[in-house]
């Protein structure tokens, strides 16, 4: 059996894990709900410079 942790739900079932989480007051319902938000792009998200430069360039330039 190996020691290496590769899924969410294996983390979530781990009993060090669940004893820190119990700790913390923290349920596994909670730590998937704040990663699938984290996944998720933010609707305000700003766009990264070189996104906005290029299409700022091709308003003016009329491309």
């Amino acid at each position: 059996m190996s020691d290496r942790i590769s899924t969410l739900d294996e983390l979530l079932r781990d009993p060090m894990v669940l004893l820190v989480m119990e700790r913390d007051r923290v349920r596994p319902e909670q730590v998937r709900l704040l990663l699938e938000r984290a996944r998720r792009p933010a609707a305000d998200a700003v766009p990264p410079a070189h996104v906005v430069a290029k299409s700022c360039m091709q308003q003016w330039l009329g491309r």
